[in-house]
């Protein structure tokens, strides 16, 4: 499932593409993935323009110039592709098309996702129960250590939990515990104020490094593009069991808890 990463950078990349750029069709493959009719759906699309790209945790929210949001969360599965109208189409099956100039936004894989049509108010409701951001500007080291450290139960259930904060998920919770040294399935409880100091830390490294080395996805966003996915090859832990450690040798390990996989480092990375 795409994290904060991978969002983060179709943001920029979208930010790069479409902004500003009228939308001259719009296609529904999959009518399920829509909180709206087709028809009302591309009523509002056509003929408007997406002014602006934001990202809350893991969702993105296309802002129109018509006032109007659109509300995408990819997911499993899900992904973008943005092709040369009859030249660049994806092979995979796609749930909607939006068409802005000489080119489509396809949407790939929305079984589980979905776009939907909302008002401002409308998303600000649907986000609401989303935590603080982790890479916001109001984020620190010291509101970080109060937020985590008044939690109860694993580091890992914590990290993923989207009301405590948006946008880390599986992937990206391992690679900040292996980060930090620290156990994924270490109490909460148990961290010193040192060790949680050191989980900010990791958090702001490995979540900027990610985005900015193009996040896991397995295909790229448009044609040329060489940096979406780029950063599966940099992952340390996370679905690495049996590789060695890139610090000390040991295989890593696969285990499970609350039906999530997790991946660490038995010689590095010791439950507190």
């Amino acid at each position: 499932m795409p994290e904060l990463p991978e969002m983060e950078n179709y943001r920029r990349l979208l930010t790069q593409t479409i902004v500003n750029l009228p939308i001259t069709n719009v296609v529904v493959n999959r009518e399920k993935s829509l909180n709206v009719t087709i028809e009302q759906f591309t009523e509002a699309l056509t003929g408007s323009r997406v002014i602006f790209v934001e990202r809350r945790g893991k969702h993105l929210v296309f802002h129109l110039n018509n006032g109007g949001r659109l509300l995408l969360h990819l997911m499993l599965g899900g992904m973008l592709y943005f092709g040369r109208k009859d030249e660049e189409r994806p092979s995979r099956s796609t749930q909607v098309e939006i068409t802005f100039g000489d080119h489509i936004l396809y949407f790939i894989g929305l079984r589980l996702g979905y776009l939907h049509l909302l008002t401002a108010r409308e998303t600000d409701e649907a986000l609401k129960h989303l935590g603080p951001e982790l890479m916001d500007r109001r984020m620190n080291k010291a509101r970080f250590v109060e937020l985590i450290g008044k939690r109860r139960g694993a580091l890992k259930s914590t990290m993923v939990n989207q009301q405590v904060v948006a946008g880390i998920g599986n992937c990206y919770a391992d690679e900040i515990a292996f980060d930090a040294r620290i156990h994924p399935l270490s109490k909460i409880q148990n961290l010193s104020a040192e060790a949680l100091e050191q989980l900010y830390d990791s958090t702001v490294k490995v979540m900027t490094e990610a985005a900015d080395g193009g996040g896991y996805m397995e295909m790229p966003f448009q044609a040329g593009d060489e940096l979406t996915g780029a950063y599966n090859d940099r992952c340390k832990v996370y679905d690495r069991e049996g590789e060695p450690c890139v610090r000390c040798g040991t295989p890593v390990i696969k285990t499970e808890h609350t039906g999530r996989k997790v991946f660490f480092c038995p010689n590095c990375q010791h439950e507190t």
